[in-house]
């Protein structure tokens, strides 16, 4: 019975199955809303940050925000632990209801994961669970606003990774873009895994003897990688090739400079400990 509820509300809802991304309809939907989202983010940040340098604190110290990171963590790792189920499930539901279509064009699961077919539109189970995760990119935003508060610091890898991901994930609503269920997928668990490993230490446990968030960035950018190049691979052999590849693309580019910068980054600073998964 309770899983039957379950279902029902992360699959079979009325406003989950009849989803359908509109720029004129959803919030946050629009290129106007994005670029001017970044923007604000990018220069509010700065701001604090260069406030912040000139007050009289001990840079050292800091200031104290009580239990709002801990509870900010909790928050994140739920979120993505229901953003997971959710698209899971609503992946076994798509796939179950056209599994038929897929036989005339001898389309596997696999292949579906990674490449949808051509016309695909942005509607359905699916893409409502990738509007939420678009819309849970913006309270990782406030990560960086902790790091600047906490530790004083503020990293241009941080703001290009933040600025990154909230482009990319915009980007696989407006062009429906192939690959994007996998990579929420991944995404989401890696995330519910660090979110619950910051609350964890945020709250006085023991962390890890090793760099735990650091080790799973790295993979998560490994396994992304890999999904990447069967996108690729797919969309050379596959008759009409993958919907939405040029937006595909420019994700993959986006997060082959993602990757690099995080590369840079801690190979500059020596500081293969710090939290920037984000």
């Amino acid at each position: 019975m309770a899983a039957l509820t379950v279902n029902y509300w992360l699959t079979e809802h009325p406003a989950i199955v009849n989803f359908r991304w509109s720029p004129t309809q959803l919030y946050a939907s629009t290129w106007y809303f994005l670029f001017t989202a970044i923007s604000s983010y990018v220069i509010a940040a700065v701001t604090l940050h260069l406030l912040l340098a000139i007050l009289p604190i001990r840079r050292s110290r800091g200031l104290s925000l009580g239990p709002i990171p801990a509870l900010h963590s909790l928050s994140m790792a739920l979120i993505s632990a229901v953003i997971f189920v959710g698209i899971l499930l609503s992946a076994a539901a798509e796939i179950r209801d056209t599994r038929w279509l897929w036989r005339r064009t001898r389309t596997t699961a696999l292949q579906w994961f990674l490449c949808f077919p051509v016309g695909t539109r942005a509607s359905g189970r699916v893409f409502f669970w990738s509007y939420a995760f678009y819309l849970s990119r913006f309270l990782h935003l406030l990560r960086t606003f902790f790091s600047v508060i906490l530790r004083r610091k503020l990293s241009f890898f941080q703001l290009i990774n933040q600025s990154s991901l909230l482009c990319i994930s915009f980007l696989w609503l407006e062009y429906s873009q192939s690959f994007q269920v996998l990579a929420i997928l991944l995404t989401t668990v890696s995330y519910a895994v660090v979110y619950g490993y910051r609350f964890w230490t945020a709250i006085g446990l023991r962390g890890a003897c090793f760099p735990f968030v650091v080790n799973c960035q790295a993979v998560l950018l490994g396994c992304l990688t890999v999904c990447h190049v069967g996108v690729l691979c797919i969309h050379l052999v596959k008759r009409g090739g993958c919907n939405g590849i040029g937006a595909w693309l420019f994700n993959s580019v986006l997060n082959a400079v993602i990757s690099l910068l995080y590369l840079n980054f801690y190979v500059k600073t020596g500081s293969m400990t710090t939290s920037t998964l984000t």
